[in-house]
C-alpha cells in the first residue's frame, strides 16, 4: 500500500456528530452545520481528484494485510453524516490505532464525492457533472439510472466519473478483503451482489455488522432496479461489500455504528 507519513494535530469531537437540518424536502437545509474538521496523524493516500479538482484521501489505520474500507459521502451533501461518521472513525482510530485487530488494515475514505458536500439536500447527491456516483460503477451499468421515482444520470459511460474512477483504481491496486460503504436513511444493512445472489461472505459481513449496531440486516435492496451500483461492483470484483444506511440524515449514530465497524474488524483478525 503506498502510504504517507503526514503528523498533524487532531482535535477532540464528542460521541454523536449531528447535522443540524433547515426546512427542505429532503430533511438537510442551507442552515446546515459544518462538518467537523477532521485531520490525520497516521497515514493518508490521495486516491485522485474530484471534477472540481478536490483531493480524494484515503485514511490508513493499522498494518495488516487484510485491508478494510470504510467509504463515506458518496452522496455529499445529501448524507453529509455519512462523512461525518467516517471522520469520527478517523478520531476515534487516530487515538485507539491499538484497537485495529493483528493482520487488518482500516482504510477510511470519508468523503468520496467532495463537490456534492458543498450542497445541500437532493442537489448535493450528485457530483459537479450532476451524476449520481452510486449510478456510475460497473455493474449493469445504465447512463439513464433511476434514484426513487426519479430519473438521474449515471453518466456517459462506467466510471466516467473521476471520483469513481479514483476508487477503481486503488480497489484494483490493493485488491481490499471486504468494503463498508455508509449511506443514508433507512437504518438498514444490506449485502452486495451483481447479477446473482449475494455471497455467502457479503451476507456474513452484514450480518457481523447489522448484529453488533443493531441494524436489521436485509436480504437484499429491493425498492426500485438499481444500475452501476458501488457496492454491487465491489461484489463483481470477489470482494464481500455492504450498503450500511444510516436511520437519518443528520446523526452520525457513532456508538452503534463504531460496534458495526469493530465487528466486521475483528471477522478478519488473524
Amino acid at each position: 500500500m503506498n502510504q504517507g507519513d503526514t503528523v498533524v494535530t487532531v482535535e477532540p469531537t464528542t460521541e454523536e456528530v449531528p447535522i443540524t437540518p433547515t426546512e427542505s424536502d429532503d430533511g438537510i437545509g442551507d442552515g446546515a452545520e459544518p462538518l467537523p474538521v477532521v485531520t490525520e496523524r497516521g497515514s493518508e493516500t490521495v486516491i485522485g481528484e474530484s471534477v472540481n479538482g478536490t483531493d480524494i484521501i484515503a485514511y490508513h489505520f493499522g498494518d495488516g494485510e487484510r485491508e478494510v474500507l470504510l467509504i463515506g459521502g458518496t452522496h455529499g451533501g445529501y448524507s453529509p453524516n455519512t462523512t461525518a461518521l467516517a471522520k469520527e472513525a478517523i478520531e476515534f482510530f487516530n487515538d485507539n490505532e491499538v484497537d485495529i485487530p493483528a493482520g487488518v488494515t482500516l482504510t477510511i475514505i470519508p468523503t468520496l464525492n467532495p463537490d456534492g458536500l458543498t450542497k445541500t439536500g437532493a442537489a448535493g447527491r450528485f457530483n459537479a457533472n450532476e451524476v449520481d456516483l452510486n449510478r456510475n460503477f460497473d455493474c449493469d451499468w445504465s447512463a439513464t439510472a433511476v434514484w426513487r421515482d426519479r430519473e438521474v444520470s449515471g453518466g456517459s459511460a462506467a466510471f466516467s466519473e473521476p471520483e469513481a474512477a479514483a476508487l477503481r483504481d486503488y480497489v484494483e491496486t490493493n485488491d481490499p478483503q471486504a468494503a463498508i460503504v455508509l449511506f443514508s436513511a433507512e437504518g438498514k444493512v444490506y449485502p452486495s451482489a451483481c447479477d446473482t445472489t449475494p455471497s455467502k461472505a457479503s451476507i456474513q459481513l452484514a450480518a457481523n455488522y447489522a448484529t453488533a449496531a443493531g441494524y436489521p440486516a436485509e436480504a437484499e435492496f429491493d425498492a426500485y432496479a438499481i444500475t452501476g451500483d458501488m457496492v454491487n461492483w465491489l461484489a463483481k470484483q470477489s470482494i464481500p461489500a455492504i450498503s450500511v444506511l444510516l436511520s437519518n440524515h443528520e446523526n452520525t449514530e457513532w456508538t452503534k455504528n463504531k460496534a458495526g465497524i469493530m465487528a466486521v474488524l475483528e471477522s478478519y483478525e488473524e
